[in-house]
């Protein structure tokens, strides 16, 4: 029972090889963690591109290095990625991060130490249950063992998840997009925001003439 509730195995338990004040999970990253890379005949890490059509099986072969190997992979020339980091590139789905618009690719660095985690900074999170996510994460790992997660688009609503759900955390450094900004998708931002100021303003005034009736 307790082997399941901290989701560790029983030879952690009975050797004392985990660290019940962090929830037996691994956040700092002190166990053995696979990260496959790829590298070229001079021995030059690559990054890895896990596009959306990957994305889906990337939370089971994220350790594999078959799978890893199969993905699309390249350098980039960018000064702003420094050559000691390992990095790979997300490609993102739906419009939860939006202005970051579905179909972006996400340059990303590996976080080993999930307590280096910065709060409001955007990370791409691979986890047990959803998969490859990318979200904004307020962290809160010494506290609750829990890293909070928020879109961008204020019409998703943040949500939690354990640290035992997370397999791998990578920040964000720069994204790339193929699809140009729209001449109106501006407007209709403010628009949409003006509409739910204008909901608030209501429901308040709404609310002071109930306290005073």
């Amino acid at each position: 029972l307790l082997s399941a509730l901290f989701g560790c195995s029983l030879d952690d338990l009975v050797s004392g090889n985990t660290d019940l004040r962090e929830g037996l999970s691994d956040v700092k990253g002190k166990s053995l963690r696979v990260l496959p890379i790829i590298v070229d005949k001079e021995d030059n890490e690559q990054m890895s591109l896990v596009p959306i059509k990957a994305s889906a099986g990337y939370a089971q072969g994220y350790g594999d290095v078959e799978f890893i190997r199969r993905l699309p992979h390249f350098r980039m020339p960018f000064i702003e990625l420094s050559a000691n980091r390992s990095y790979r590139v997300f490609q993102i789905k739906g419009d939860s991060m939006l202005p970051v618009s579905p179909g972006s690719y996400i340059m990303c660095e590996y976080i080993p130490d999930w307590n280096e985690i910065q709060s409001d900074d955007c990370y791409v999170v691979v986890t047990r249950e959803d998969g490859v996510v990318y979200k904004r994460a307020i962290n809160r790992l010494r506290e609750n063992n829990t890293l909070y997660l928020k879109s961008d688009n204020i019409l998703y609503e943040p949500y939690s998840i354990l640290a035992s759900n997370i397999l791998e955390v990578w920040k964000a450094k720069g994204f790339v997009s193929f699809r140009l900004p729209d001449a109106n998708e501006g407007l209709n931002s403010i628009r949409h925001v003006s509409d739910v100021l204008q909901e608030i303003r209501e429901d308040v005034r709404s609310i002071r003439q109930r306290t005073q009736d």
